[in-house]
């Protein structure tokens, strides 16, 4: 499809996101990498645990095994990328690499909005209708909520990823960025992006502020029941819900 619709594209991408600072490039690649494993470590221990433990068999860590996993899919769509550019003297990226990058990290981007926005949804049915709650935040709910979560996220990116890459770049294909993202991509277009910028702009209020907006609602909801609560012992197991 890029290829297509950009005859004159050489096949690759240079990613300047940190060619003008090379004196960090090692600095940054030790911390990159320390930071790399230890996420890989810590979403695994938590998807083996939430798997092995029977008593985390609930909708809390359900949702966070979920996160857990689209974290480890996140980093790795572009961590091992961005490791090779710090490492050596090529910045570059394969179209086809730039391709899959930009799905999959627009997509698991998009997920995550998504999904914290039903993580603080379950928090607030705990702790707000606690009585209600297994019979609210049923298995078959909670699956069917991940689901929605998930395929937000690749029908988003489906529709954004696709329209950038058609549009004609006119043979640019240096980035100001270390990764293929959509803003970065857009601004490579040779054409008009203004209607593009208002879809992105579009997309950002509908993936991003809104489910921010909906989680601040549903922990000040939180925040208004436990103050409400006169036990002492309710107000810890609140807290600690």
């Amino acid at each position: 499809l890029m290829e297509k619709n950009n005859a004159t594209s050489l096949g690759y991408f240079i990613l300047l996101g940190f060619s003008d600072k090379p004196q960090l490039e090692v600095i940054l690649f030790v911390v990159v990498l320390i930071s790399y494993l230890l996420t890989l470590l810590g979403n695994t221990a938590i998807i083996l645990l939430s798997y092995l433990d029977p008593k985390l068999h609930t909708p809390m860590y359900f949702f966070l095994t979920n996160l857990s996993f689209l974290d480890l899919c996140f980093t790795t769509s572009i961590v091992p990328q961005l490791l090779w550019n710090l490492n050596g003297p090529s910045k570059t990226i394969t179209t086809i690499g730039c391709i899959i990058q930009l799905y999959v990290s627009l997509s698991l981007g998009s997920t995550e909005c998504v999904l914290l926005t039903i993580m603080a949804f379950d928090r607030y049915v705990a702790v707000c209708r606690p009585l209600n709650y297994t019979a609210i935040m049923h298995p078959s709910f909670c699956k069917s909520l991940a689901g929605i979560a998930w395929l937000s996220g690749v029908g988003n990116t489906l529709i954004q990823s696709t329209i950038t890459l058609q549009l004609p770049r006119c043979g640019h294909h240096h980035l100001h960025h270390f990764l293929c993202e959509m803003p970065a991509m857009i601004k490579l277009a040779c054409v008009d992006i203004h209607a593009n910028e208002v879809q992105l702009f579009v997309a950002t209020l509908v993936l991003l502020l809104f489910p921010m907006a909906l989680i601040l609602v549903s922990y000040g909801l939180i925040v208004r029941a436990v103050i409400k609560i006169k036990s002492v012992q309710a107000w810890r197991k609140a807290l600690g819900t």
